[in-house]
């Protein structure tokens, strides 16, 4: 890898260079529902992260297996492995054991098991429509929604007894040490008793994902990653890319901060840099159309992120080397 100097030429060739032996372990493509199209097929997807030289790519299906979808994109292409995982939406009955042991047994068998998406309670029950310009819950908004769609989703007790099916899926899991439980879209509270019920069962990897870990104070934090829990923030989140500017001046303290103070980006970072990068991974959570592609958002994460003076060893740490050991990968 070429000598840089400490700060400037950082973000030119340097961040193609570390998308080789990057992974992106949130990518979301196809199939979809009719209402949402615009995504990247998932052979196209695995095409772009091998011509990039990322190592892999781990896809998300809201709908289905997809570790399906990685047995079949392997079979196409015989040089780049991908792998998928298991979501339990509502779509599948929730917390169902007998779709999580097809899961775990399906092609390849997955790499991760999560607690659903947008139909957990704690996401169906704080998402919104606009009503006369203003955000109303969809509880509060649509006719049947709570008794419908709440009275499904996914809810993890946070005391008492644990159900029988919860308990007979984190015993599944850890029986499968490739396998990582992904805490998915629950709320900040039941992330953390997920984290404790998890590793009484012996689960040994687990990823907080990252809306449950936007929800939970940097001493939570700091206490799941020294457990060994893996922290996940995404490309998706900061709403970017943003950096400070040099328009016109060579001087490193005349850079314009506005649009980054303005942007959701100085949160974000500052929220890993609080943590600490040692058990973050990153990904993307792209692979809609009107978004970049999934490696171009990979590629404007790691710039943004040497813009803000993350060292190139900090960067591959949460690019590669944790999502590897996320995965199960030497």
């Amino acid at each position: 890898m070429a000598t840089y100097e400490p700060f400037y030429n950082r973000t030119m060739e340097l961040p193609e260079e570390l998308l080789v032996g990057a992974i992106d372990s949130h990518v979301h493509a196809g199939p979809v529902l009719r209402s949402n199209p615009g995504h990247y097929d998932p052979i196209q997807v695995a095409e772009m992260a091998r011509a990039a030289g990322m190592r892999t790519i781990l896809y998300y299906d809201v709908f289905g297996w997809a570790s399906g979808t990685a047995w079949m994109v392997n079979r196409y292409l015989k040089d780049f492995r991908t792998f998928g995982g298991y979501l339990m939406n509502s779509g599948h009955d929730g917390m169902n054991p007998r779709a999580v042991r097809t899961a775990l047994n399906l092609g390849e068998g997955c790499r991760m098991i999560s607690f659903g998406s947008h139909c957990t309670y704690h996401s169906a029950s704080t998402e919104s429509t606009l009503v006369d310009g203003k955000l109303v819950p969809f509880k509060d908004a649509i006719p049947g929604f709570a008794e419908k769609e709440l009275a499904r989703a996914i809810r993890i007790p946070l005391e008492g007894p644990v159900p029988d099916a919860l308990k007979e899926i984190l015993d599944m899991v850890a029986e499968h040490p490739e396998v990582y439980l992904n805490t998915g879209h629950v709320s900040g509270p039941e992330a953390l008793r997920v984290v404790e019920l998890a590793q009484a069962a012996g689960i040994r990897k687990i990823l907080v994902a990252h809306p449950a870990r936007a929800l939970l104070s940097v001493e939570e934090q700091k206490g799941l990653a020294a457990k060994g829990v893996f922290l996940e923030a995404c490309a998706v989140d900061f709403g970017g890319p943003w950096m400070p500017q040099t328009h016109y001046y060579v001087e490193r303290e005349l850079m314009d901060m506005g649009s980054v103070i303005h942007g959701r980006a100085m949160s974000w970072l500052q929220g890993i840099r609080d943590v600490g990068p040692e058990q973050f991974v990153l990904a993307t959570d792209y692979g809609v159309r009107v978004l970049p592609s999934p490696i171009e958002g990979m590629r404007m994460m790691i710039s943004m992120l040497l813009y803000f003076g993350f060292s190139i060893e900090e960067v591959q740490l949460m690019t590669a080397h944790n999502p590897a050991r996320l995965i199960g990968l030497d």
